[in-house]
């Protein structure tokens, strides 16, 4: 009977040490959440810090662009509001602002003299690192959002989560159109750079024999087109010129030539020349 009740005390310590352990992990990763959490808050508030002077510095330039200014004003604005608000509706008003500033900074190639100001490169710059900065933070709150969500489903950690009110996280993130298109890729301007020629396009003609004809330095006036096919499966001989020589006949061969008794040049011998 003694050794009965062991058992159950044993048993009954244990999942307290497991209730206790799990609780305490399921604490912790709230509590991670919000710390991230609380890191993209951060930068979302630097870039609504920056967005009015970079603002101001693109329409001492670009003047007419008004609706443009207007609409990321405000954006900015909603954006700021939504704080209070969840993840899920923080993200959809942070995706409306990024694409406002995009179509902003579009605008902005058409001037030049702006693209060379040394204030309105500071303001990019910066904005350009806050975007980086939360898009790190987004994913690292992201990753804990997953292991926490992941816990309150899984079973036994399900029943905790359930017994003491743990709820599940929303995620951070940004649709973003523009950036899940898939890119359009055309064959035609790979490796073309703007103001250069494209290549020239080769003209159909007859296919090729597969043989290579180089021509010899010095044939330059008598260079002769290879032989062309003739219907039938037979090929035309090139004309060869007649050879014209002092005190010979035409068509015989120079003097110092080979005799006929002279054997056949070796592979790999060059042919003969002549007498030296």
């Amino acid at each position: 009977m003694v050794w009965v009740i062991i058992v159950i005390v044993a048993v009954l310590v244990i999942l307290a040490i497991m209730l206790i352990t799990s609780y305490n992990r399921f604490v912790k990763q709230r509590n991670l959440i919000q710390e991230s959490w609380r890191q993209i808050d951060v930068e979302l508030h630097r870039r609504y810090d920056l967005i009015p002077n970079l603002v101001e510095t693109v329409r001492a330039y670009a003047a007419h662009e008004r609706h443009v200014f207007e609409e990321v004003a405000r954006l900015r604005t909603q954006a700021v509001n939504v704080q209070g608000a969840t993840p899920e509706q923080r993200a959809a008003a942070e995706g409306q602002l990024s694409g406002a500033l995009r179509q902003m900074m579009i605008s902005v190639e058409a001037y030049p003299q702006l693209q060379s100001n040394q204030n309105f490169l500071g303001l990019q710059r910066e904005l350009t690192d806050t975007e980086d900065r939360i898009a790190a933070g987004r994913r690292f709150y992201n990753a804990n959002v997953g292991d926490y969500n992941t816990r309150i489903e899984a079973f036994p950690s399900n029943l905790i989560a359930g017994g003491f009110k743990f709820e599940k996280a929303g995620y951070f993130e940004v649709k973003d159109e523009q950036v899940r298109a898939v890119p359009q890729v055309s064959f035609g301007t790979i490796g073309s750079v703007a103001g250069e020629q494209a290549p020239p396009q080769m003209q159909p003609g007859a296919p090729s024999s597969g043989q290579i004809h180089p021509q010899m330095p010095g044939d330059q006036g008598n260079y002769q087109s290879p032989p062309q096919p003739i219907p039938g499966g037979y090929q035309q001989p090139p004309a060869q010129p007649p050879y014209q020589g002092q005190g010979q006949g035409q068509g015989e061969p120079p003097v110092g030539g080979p005799s006929a008794g002279s054997p056949a040049p070796q592979d790999g011998q060059p042919p003969f020349t002549g007498g030296q």
